[in-house]
């Protein structure tokens, strides 16, 4: 058996030892955090720092470990990635300027395309049994998103183009997710045996993974898309 990049998943009891030090990771971080901290001041250094320490969480703590056992741990893993390191990191470097209003739907569509196969079954499969290709998701993923999320916090952007892409993100979001949900069998091989030490089946785990993409996961695209329209209507009161 091919063992996950983050570990063999772990018992309850190994849980809060098992934090991932590689070393490259760790060096990766540094460097990135060291990055901003040279060319970043006020609140765009806050956002990279706060990017870099859910990163942290994501590939260093004991999450990282427990999604090797729990697909529902592996989803947080990911939104921690696309819904906080992401929006973070948009922050903490602005796109200077809006895209043109097809750039930002090719942007969506990416993304959401990557999300659903990287979500279905085999695919991620194979993520968990080759670093290459786990790194290759992880990357894909945070990089898309984080391009998405740029232009869609970028200055002058279209606001019915951008609400208009929180509400495909937020759809496409809930579809996955209740498909998750709803599935009436376990879909992921890596974890068919896995939760059973955390007191859960492997549909049980299944079924929070799937809520947790339904709900969790699109409340930044709701609360940004809510930000957006209430900074555009402040704008308007100005102008009349």
């Amino acid at each position: 058996m091919t063992i996950p990049y983050c570990g063999a998943p772990p018992t309850p009891n190994e849980l809060l030892s098992s934090w991932n030090l590689d070393p490259a990771v760790l060096t990766l971080l540094g460097l990135a955090l060291l990055f901003g901290e040279r060319r970043l001041t006020g609140a765009p250094r806050t956002w990279h720092r706060l990017a870099i320490a859910s990163l942290v969480l994501a590939f260093v703590s004991p999450l990282c470990a427990l999604s090797s056992a729990l697909f529902s741990a592996r989803i947080a893993h990911h939104l921690l990635l696309i819904s906080l390191a992401a929006p973070l990191l948009a922050l903490a470097w602005p796109q200077r300027r809006a895209l043109p209003v097809l750039g930002l739907s090719v942007l969506a569509l990416v993304h959401v395309v990557l999300v659903w196969v990287w979500h279905a079954p085999a695919p991620y499969a194979l993520a968990l049994g080759s670093d290459a290709i786990y790194w290759l998701m992880e990357i894909s993923l945070l990089g898309s998103a984080v391009l998405l999320w740029r232009g869609l916090l970028a200055p002058g952007a279209s606001l019915m183009r951008v609400l208009l892409v929180h509400l495909g993100i937020v759809a496409q979001m809930g579809l996955l997710g209740a498909l998750i949900t709803f599935a009436p069998a376990p879909l992921y091989a890596p974890h068919f045996l896995s939760t059973l030490p955390f007191g859960l089946s492997a549909l049980e785990d299944q079924q929070l993974a799937g809520l947790l993409m339904w709900v969790p996961a699109n409340l930044p695209y709701l609360l940004a898309a809510l930000l957006a329209l209430g900074a555009h209507l402040k704008a308007e009161e100005r102008a009349a």
